[in-house]
């Protein structure tokens, strides 16, 4: 879902169109009204603090896509304010596909789930900006800071909201936690996963090392 006019009417056309199709306009036009918010009010704010991970989505300027996984102690994702919220980068297998895609295209998704206390969902799109721990925290006070060291964040990602609304529970498997077992930062790599889907066994068109690209940095 995006902004298709500066009217500030939500939905895009391809959404409209499938909406026309189906059938289900007044539907989405209700859900639109009723549900759909261009900023966190305190019920979304109080619920993203208690979130220990939150699901990314992001395309390149030509729209290829990338979903990624983040996650991190209660508050990892800090509201700035009703407008805005920053989560971490932490160290990771440096591939940076998020971060990159973002230098290129800032449009972003965010999705939390909670799937253990209240199995409800909460969709936050925006517009993303990467900026350095010690250049954010100059400006925005209360920032989390690493409980050790492997949560230092490289980089943050700044989103500014256009779109909050809620995903419904209906589908939402009920989770529980059995127990911690993080180790932030490691290199071991066994405790990373090693190579469990068998990815270093099997041909790949990548296996030639490219040489840096000079001048690029967030």
């Amino acid at each position: 879902m995006s902004e298709t006019d500066q009217s500030r009417t939500p939905g895009t056309e391809g959404e409209r169109y499938v909406q026309t199709v189906t059938g289900t306009t007044e539907r989405a036009d209700r859900f639109y009204r009723d549900q759909m918010l261009d900023r966190l009010n305190p019920r979304m704010r109080e619920f993203i603090a208690q979130q220990e991970m939150l699901f990314i989505a992001t395309s390149d300027s030509k729209g290829e896509c990338d979903s990624s996984f983040r996650a991190g102690p209660p508050g990892f994702v800090h509201v700035v304010d009703e407008q805005t919220l920053v989560y971490p980068e932490y160290r990771g297998n440096g591939v940076f596909a998020s971060a990159g895609n973002i230098m290129e295209n800032p449009h972003i998704g965010l999705m939390f789930l909670d799937f253990q206390r209240e199995r409800i969902g909460l969709h936050v799109n925006g517009r993303a900006r990467l900026l350095e721990d010690e250049k954010l925290r100059g400006h925005v006070r209360g920032l989390p800071h690493p409980e050790v060291p492997g949560q230092k964040a490289m980089l943050w990602t700044m989103v500014h909201i256009e779109e909050a609304y809620i995903h419904c529970r209906k589908h939402i498997p009920h989770l529980r936690t059995v127990g911690r077992d993080e180790v932030w930062g490691t290199d071991d790599v066994q405790r990373k996963g090693g190579d469990h889907f068998a990815a270093k066994q099997t041909p790949s068109p990548w296996s030639t090392p490219r040489a840096p690209v000079a001048g690029r940095h967030a």
